[in-house]
């Protein structure tokens, strides 16, 4: 684990470098309404690629934006396993803040056993703050152990919540966006999957839930959540299914109940 460990911090720094060092030259470009991606993207996961690669050739990688070449090619976005482990990487996950000069964009990485998350890596390249998770050895921030904020009820809880780029006026994710709304004591859109995870785990945020997100945008984060003393379960009450991830990640148990019953009204609302 330590050299796994060592590489993904490494990765990740160096993503993070290419990030910034791109940010005031890039031309963003439309890859779909309301989306935006750059050059910095692409040259961001090269950066992590060469370096994993060069540590561990023979291990699998699965890239965003390597995705999005397979997709336009008529292949299927995620390629068949060819080895034990797995490095699944989101070289700029909140593009539109990044875009825009806002922060709330990050690098983050999730290294795979088998279909077990065993190692995650989430940095912010504005602030430097580095959130790690090793299954079995919990979660850090900037090398200082980390735990939910341990919110028990929604009223009390600050939420935040993800959209889809393509998010539609009536969509179950307005209604969801809405109940939870009224149910919370405050909610928020961040634009960072991986920083809103990594938020729950560090107690800034009390949950999150999101349905329009990638393998790549959580793996990390949810071991996050989990190895802090979070709960992590799927929209419909089943284990989370990283290859089509629709889950809600909670601080503790309890607020993991209130949380599945604001979405369980938000249907009901929607279908009467």
């Amino acid at each position: 684990m330590p050299d796994f460990l060592t590489t993904c911090l490494e990765a990740a720094h160096r993503g993070a470098h290419v990030l910034l060092d791109w940010q005031n030259r890039f031309q963003p470009r439309e890859k779909a309404p309301k989306d935006l991606v750059t050059e910095a993207d692409i040259a961001a996961q090269e950066a992590i690629l060469l370096t994993i690669r060069k540590a561990f050739p023979e291990h699998d990688f699965l890239g965003e934006e390597q995705a999005a070449e397979r997709k336009a090619s008529g292949l299927p976005p995620i390629p068949l396993r060819q080895s034990a482990y797995r490095w699944v990487v989101d070289p700029l996950d909140g593009t539109m803040n990044y875009v825009h000069r806002l922060p709330g964009f990050a690098v983050s990485i999730a290294l795979q056993q088998a279909d077990e998350v065993i190692l995650g890596v989430i940095l912010d390249p504005l602030t430097d703050d580095c959130f790690v998770a090793v299954r079995g050895e919990g979660s850090k921030l900037n090398g200082k152990p980390i735990r939910t904020s341990g919110c028990e009820r929604a009223d009390r809880a600050l939420l935040a919540v993800s959209f889809s780029p393509h998010v539609t006026r009536g969509s179950i994710e307005i209604a969801r966006f809405v109940e939870g709304l009224v149910a919370c004591q405050s909610v928020r859109r961040m634009g960072s999957a991986a920083l809103n995870l990594a938020y729950v785990a560090a107690g800034r945020l009390d949950a999150y839930w999101a349905t329009s997100v990638s393998i790549w945008d959580v793996a990390a984060g949810l071991l996050m959540v989990e190895e802090a003393g979070g709960a992590v379960i799927g929209i419909d009450s089943s284990p989370v299914n990283l290859e089509r991830p629709e889950f809600v990640a909670s601080a503790s148990p309890s607020l993991q109940r209130d949380m599945l019953e604001i979405l369980r009204r938000a249907e009901g609302q929607r279908s009467s």
